[in-house]
C-alpha cells in the first residue's frame, strides 16, 4: 500500500452521510486528485493516504484512498488555509487571517485551551466562539473514531453518536465488545455491531453476540409493532434465524439474561411473555398506581355535583344529555377516569364542563396531551392552556434508561387537583409511565380518548387495555350530537367504524371521493388536489391547510414518493431558497418537515423562554438554512429549533406523511390514496383514524372498491401487551 503525505487543495465532491470524497492534494508542488472515504475533510487539511493508484477512463490517473492519518497544520500559512476552509462556524477567510495574525502559530493552541482569548477577534461575540470551540474540539476528538469505523462503513454521524456516548475510550470498549454499539447507540444495528464483531474475530456462538441479538430482536419488534413483550417461542425462533445458531445456545443465553434482570419473564398459560426490563417495570408500576387510585374517592354529594354542572350549562348556554352528565359527576368523585367515544360524542364539551365545575369549586386543573399539536388544539377548544405531556412533566438535561428524564416525578409531583390528559390512544407505556409517577394522592386524573383509532406508535396498548381490563372505571359515550349529524366527516366516521362504506359526493357537503383507475395518476391527482384544485375552491393553502395521509412509506403512493414531488409543486427551488442535500432528500427554505423520533436534549426556544425536547410527530417548516454554521432552523409552531446538520436524519419532508404519524392532529383537509398496498396496512381502524383527522374536508382519490376493502378489514394487528391482565392481578 502506498502512502502519500500532501496539504488538500480543492474538495472537488463531498457526501456528507458516508464520507466520500473527490479531492486536489497539494504533494510537493504536484496536484494528485484523491478519491475515497476521507470524513469532515477540509481545504487547507494536512493529511497522510494510503492507498493505491488507479486510472479513471474519464479522468485519468487518480490516488484511491484506503483510510487517511490527519497532521495538523504547523505553519501560519498551513492555520490560516485550514482555518479558511470552513471547517469551523462562524471563520471565514477574513476571520481566519485575523486570528492567526493575531495569535501565529500559536492559533489552534487557543483555540483549544485558551479560546475565550478569541473575543479579541472583532465580530466573534461569546456565543460564536463557544461554538467555534465546541466544533474544534469535537474535530479533534472524534477523528481517530471516525477513522477506526470508516473502514465498516459507520457513518461520521453515528461515529460522533459513539463519541458522545463513550468518549475518548471508545475504540478499547467496542474491540473488547462490538455489541455495546447495538445495546446502546440509536442508529447502529445489530448487523453492523456483528459484521465488526466478526472482523475482530469474535465466534458466531459467543454469549455477548447472542444475547446482543436476542435484545435486539425484542427492541426491534417492538418498535415496529408496538409490543411490550414476545413469547419465548418467538423469540428463539427469531434468534435461531437471524444468528444462524442451534436453538440450545439461544435458550442459554435467554437463561442468562433472565439471571441477570436484563430480561423478565412472565407466564401468559400457553407460553412465557419475555419483556426487556423496562417495559415489564413500566406496565408493573402504570398497573399498580392506577389500581390505587381506583381505589380513591372523594366525598362529595352528587345534588351538590349537579347543581354545579346546571351553573355551568347556564353559564356557557348548553345542555349535557345524562351520560354526558355522569361523566361529569363520575370526574368529581374517583381519583381514575376513563372517557372515550368518537368524533361528536362530546367529549370536549365534558372536557369543558369538567373544567369550569372544578374551577367554581376551587380545584387547580391541568390539561396535557401527547403531541404539540393535539395540545394546541385541546387549547384552542378548552379555552385553556393545555400543554404537551412532555412540558408537563418538565423535562430535564439528562437521560435515563428510556432517553428521558423529567423533574416532575413521585418526589416531586405536579401540583394539581385535576389533571385531563386527552387523545389518550396515543400514549404508549413508557410515557404513562411517568405520567402516574408524578401524580399526587390529591389529583384526579381523567384520559379521554377514542379507543377505536390506531394504537400508540410507542410500545404498549394503554388506553385499550385499560378500557378492556374494566379495573378503571370508564364512561362510554355513544351518542353523535345533532351539530356533528351535519358534518359528513363524523357521520362516515362513524359509518366506517361500524363497517359501513362511506356516503360519497354531496355536493353541499364536506367528503368526497375522486375516481381514478390507474395507479400511476394517483400523485399527479393528488398533487392537482393540493396545489391548484382545493386551494381554489376552498381557499385552502396547500402547504399549512391541507395534509395527505397515507398508509405506507414506501410505493407509487408512499411517503416518500409523494413527498418527492408535492414538494417540487408546491415549494419549488428557487434561487432566493437554501437547501442542504441529504442522502434521503433535499431540504428546502419553506419546506414542511416533520421529527420522526423523540429526541429529549434538542433545545428550543419560545420568545424569552426555552426548553428541551422536541418529539415524533411534531410538525414544523424550515425557516433557514445556514451551511457555513452548518445549522438548520425549524419553527414548530410557536417553538424555534436549530439543528446541527448531524441530526437530520431526525427529521423528513411532511407534505405526506402516514396515518400513524398523524395520530393526535387535526388538519382542515385530508387527502388520502385508495390504492391498494399491504393487507396488514388496509385496516379499519386506520381509515377511521385517517377520516377522523379532518377539520374541513376529507377528499379521498383512487378506486372506491379499496375503500370497501378497507372497511371490510377489521382486522387489527395484535399487541402483546401486559398491562390489561396486571391490572387485573393489583
Amino acid at each position: 500500500m502506498i502512502k502519500i503525505e500532501g496539504i488538500i487543495d480543492t474538495v472537488i465532491f463531498y457526501n456528507s452521510d458516508n464520507g466520500y470524497a473527490v479531492c486536489d492534494v497539494s504533494c510537493v508542488g504536484e496536484l494528485v486528485t484523491m478519491t475515497g472515504t476521507m470524513p469532515n475533510i477540509t481545504e487547507g487539511e494536512k493529511i497522510i493516504a494510503s492507498g493505491e493508484w488507479t486510472t479513471h477512463v474519464d479522468y485519468g490517473d487518480q490516488f484511491k484512498v484506503e483510510y487517511i492519518e490527519r497532521v495538523m497544520p504547523s505553519s501560519e500559512n498551513e492555520i490560516e488555509k485550514y482555518l479558511a476552509s470552513g471547517i469551523l462556524p462562524y471563520v471565514g477567510k477574513m476571520t481566519a487571517k485575523k486570528i492567526v495574525e493575531k495569535f501565529g502559530t500559536d492559533a489552534l493552541d487557543v483555540i483549544e485551551n485558551d479560546h475565550e482569548k478569541l473575543l479579541e477577534i472583532k465580530g466573534l461575540t461569546k456565543s460564536k466562539i463557544e461554538d467555534i470551540y465546541k466544533a474544534f474540539v469535537e474535530q479533534i476528538g472524534i477523528r481517530q473514531i471516525v477513522m477506526f469505523f470508516q473502514k465498516y462503513n459507520v457513518s461520521p454521524s453515528s461515529a460522533v453518536k459513539v463519541f458522545k456516548i463513550f468518549g475518548t475510550g471508545t475504540i478499547p470498549l467496542v474491540q473488547n465488545n462490538p455489541y455495546i454499539l447495538a445495546d446502546q447507540i440509536d442508529g447502529i444495528t445489530f448487523e453492523k455491531a456483528d459484521e465488526i464483531a466478526m472482523s475482530l474475530g469474535f465466534e458466531t456462538k459467543s454469549y455477548v453476540r447472542i444475547a446482543s441479538g436476542i435484545k435486539s430482536i425484542i427492541k426491534r419488534i417492538s418498535f415496529l409493532n408496538g409490543h411490550t413483550y414476545l413469547p419465548r417461542p418467538t423469540i428463539i425462533a427469531q434468534a435461531v434465524s437471524m444468528l444462524e445458531v442451534e436453538q440450545g445456545p439461544v435458550e442459554d443465553a435467554i437463561s442468562q439474561l433472565l439471571l441477570s434482570g436484563e430480561l423478565i419473564s412472565e407466564n401468559q398459560g400457553d407460553y412465557d411473555a419475555i419483556y426487556l426490563k423496562l417495559f415489564y417495570d413500566a406496565e408493573r408500576e402504570v398497573a399498580e398506581k392506577l389500581i390505587r387510585m381506583s381505589g380513591v374517592t372523594f366525598d362529595i354529594d352528587i345534588s351538590q355535583i349537579d347543581g354545579l354542572i346546571d351553573k355551568v350549562e347556564s353559564e356557557d348556554r348548553i345542555e349535557l344529555s345524562e351520560n354526558q352528565r355522569e361523566a361529569v359527576r363520575r370526574a368529581f368523585q374517583t381519583a381514575a377516569l376513563v372517557i372515550t367515544g368518537g368524533p361528536g360524542t362530546g367529549k370536549t364539551t365534558i372536557i369543558n364542563t369538567i373544567i369550569n365545575a372544578m374551577k367554581i369549586e376551587h380545584n387547580k386543573v391541568m390539561l396535557a396531551a401527547p403531541t404539540g399539536r393535539a395540545a394546541k388544539r385541546m387549547s384552542e377548544v378548552c379555552g385553556f392552556e393545555a400543554k404537551t405531556i412532555h412540558r408537563l412533566l418538565e423535562i430535564t438535561p439528562g437521560v435515563d434508561e428510556v432517553g428521558s428524564c423529567f423533574a416532575r416525578n413521585s418526589e416531586n409531583p405536579l401540583d394539581c387537583d385535576v389533571l385531563i390528559i386527552d387523545e389518550m390512544s396515543m400514549v404508549d407505556i413508557i410515557l404513562m409511565k411517568h405520567l402516574t409517577d408524578a401524580l399526587s394522592s390529591r389529583t384526579r386524573l381523567i384520559m379521554v380518548g377514542d379507543s377505536d383509532q390506531l394504537p400508540s406508535v410507542g410500545a404498549g396498548n394503554v388506553l385499550k387495555d385499560i378500557i378492556d381490563s374494566h379495573s378503571i372505571e370508564c364512561i362510554k359515550l355513544t351518542e353523535i350530537f345533532r351539530q356533528a349529524k351535519e358534518s359528513m366527516i363524523v357521520v362516515n366516521a362513524h359509518r366506517v367504524n361500524n363497517g359501513e362504506e362511506p356516503l360519497l359526493n354531496d355536493n353541499d357537503n364536506d367528503f368526497f371521493f375522486v375516481h381514478r383507475d390507474d395507479p400511476m395518476q394517483l400523485p399527479n391527482t393528488i398533487a392537482d388536489l393540493c396545489v391548484r384544485r382545493l386551494p381554489q375552491y376552498y381557499g385552502l393553502d396547500g402547504i399549512t391547510q391541507i395534509q395527505v395521509l397515507t398508509p405506507t412509506r414506501k410505493s407509487l403512493i408512499g411517503v416518500q414518493n409523494l413527498n418527492t414531488i408535492l414538494q417540487s409543486c408546491l415549494n419549488p427551488p428557487s434561487p432566493d431558497k437554501r437547501e442542504y442535500i441529504t442522502r434521503r432528500c433535499i431540504f428546502r427554505v419553506g419546506d414542511k418537515v416533520m421529527q420522526i423520533k423523540n429526541n429529549y436534549q434538542l433545545e428550543w426556544k419560545r420568545d424569552t423562554e426555552k426548553g428541551l425536547g422536541v418529539f415524533n410527530g411534531d410538525v414544523g417548516f424550515i425557516i433557514d438554512i445556514d451551511s457555513r454554521a452548518q445549522k438548520m432552523t425549524v419553527q414548530f409552531d410557536d417553538k424555534i429549533v436549530v439543528y446541527d446538520f448531524l441530526l437530520l436524519d431526525e427529521i423528513e419532508l411532511a407534505y405526506a406523511i402516514t396515518v400513524h404519524k398523524s395520530q393526535g392532529s387535526e388538519f382542515d383537509a385530508v387527502v388520502m390514496p385508495m390504492f391498494e398496498t399491504h393487507r396488514l396496512l388496509m385496516t379499519r381502524n386506520l381509515f377511521y383514524t385517517a377520516i377522523t383527522r379532518a377539520k374541513s374536508l376529507v377528499v379521498l382519490v383512487g378506486q372506491e372498491g379499496v375503500m370497501a376493502q378497507y372497511v371490510n378489514n377489521d382486522n387489527v394487528q395484535r399487541r402483546f401487551s401486559g398491562l390489561k391482565d396486571k391490572l387485573k392481578i393489583f
